[in-house]
């Protein structure tokens, strides 16, 4: 998977942004909508989250999760949100001070800056964000295929403190509401991996293999598949891959969510699981700089697992950029669930799992001007 991000990088070094534009208002909140022929994206401004995203005519949007009421216009974060500068609760302390859980991100307004102008290929916007306890900045370069359903996300990080920090960023996309139901597949190439809440210092142990799991009673199960048991309700697995991917499909819905990103920017991904009246509610796909849900105190001290690093550091004016790519497919109603995605010529052939390549599905990401 070398060349995955090959089409990703081309894409962004070849587009330009151009004027100032508004936002427009979705169910009462200021937002950027992306249009293209084959699909919709939606970015809150009030806390930055990409709270929908689907294909034109299907109806069905995969990250419809703990939307605010109509008309509620505060900073929340649902759907998909950026957890910035850490990932899960702060120390003590920090929360005493008024820092909250995973970060400030989703409870700061976004600006949005500019829109893209490159014909009728690609649309696209730049929005900002500061976060001013952390004294971090965040610049997020939306790129959105007219043709197709997949967009290209980066996110650049910039240190504004006169001192060095470290801080940890990673991706909250979360499935819910019509989306979400027994039969939907989750799938990831995540290796080896642990239940978060075991005891310190060696949360990791036991550890297991994707797809496996342990609950709480030592049984071993398939974290493809949620029914009425969220238990382990949060499961971290590392990345040996150059690039890594994790994608949700509904068979019965004929669709699939899926996210491809570098290693090197996260090298871990986790998956939340949610259950309410005995059905599920919400799954997380996660993916970022951290697999320990602890605060920065207890990630220090601990510094890594499985070899992987548990925070990042920017120094002083230190920025830096990370990147992913979000989209959506077709699948057959007897889909089985994903067994690997390549990129070729411009293109997302994502394997289904058992099947010969007969079954792959293509999802266009051809090169954009």
């Amino acid at each position: 998977m070398k060349s995955s991000f090959v089409v990703g990088a081309a894409l962004v070094a070849a587009l330009g942004l151009s004027d100032v534009r508004s936002a427009e208002v979705v169910r009462g909140r200021r937002s950027l909508v992306l249009e293209g022929q084959d699909a919709r994206l939606v970015v809150d401004l009030a806390g930055g989250s990409i709270v929908d995203f689907r294909f034109r005519g299907l109806g069905l949007n995969p990250l419809n999760w703990a939307a605010p009421a109509e008309g509620e216009t505060q900073p929340t974060g649902f759907g998909h949100f950026l957890c910035l500068d850490r990932w899960g609760p702060p120390s003590d302390a920090e929360g005493a001070n008024g820092m909250p859980y995973h970060g400030e991100a989703t409870h700061v307004e976004w600006t949005l800056a500019s829109e893209l102008r490159a014909g009728d290929r690609v649309a696209g916007g730049e929005m900002s964000a500061r976060l001013p306890m952390a004294g971090l900045s965040v610049k997020r370069t939306l790129r959105m295929a007219t043709i197709g359903a997949t967009c290209l996300v980066r996110e650049e990080v910039r240190n504004e403190n006169k001192l060095g920090r470290v801080f940890n960023m990673v991706q909250h996309p979360t499935i819910g509401g019509a989306f979400l139901d027994e039969t939907t597949v989750v799938d990831c190439n995540g290796r080896k991996g642990f239940a978060q809440g075991g005891l310190l210092p060696n949360p990791e142990e036991p550890s297991f293999y994707w797809p496996r799991a342990l609950n709480q009673d030592g049984q071993t199960i398939n974290l493809r598949h949620l029914t009425s048991d969220p238990n382990p309700n949060v499961v971290s697995y590392a990345i040996d891959d150059d690039f890594g991917w994790v994608t949700a499909a509904t068979p019965g819905r004929g669709l699939l969510l899926g996210y491809l990103w570098p290693t090197r920017d996260y090298p871990w991904v986790s998956l939340w699981r949610d259950v309410r009246n005995g059905h599920p509610a919400a799954r997380g796909l996660e993916f970022g700089t951290t697999g320990l849900h602890q605060p920065f105190p207890i990630l220090t001290r601990k510094g890594t697992i499985f070899g992987r690093q548990l925070f990042e550091h920017l120094d002083a004016g230190e920025s830096r950029t990370k990147s992913y790519v979000v989209f959506l497919g077709k699948v057959p109603t007897d889909f089985g669930g994903v067994g690997g995605i390549q990129v070729e010529k411009g293109r997302l052939l994502v394997s289904e799992r058992g099947r010969g390549k007969e079954r792959d599905i293509v999802i266009e990401i051809a090169e954009l001007p």
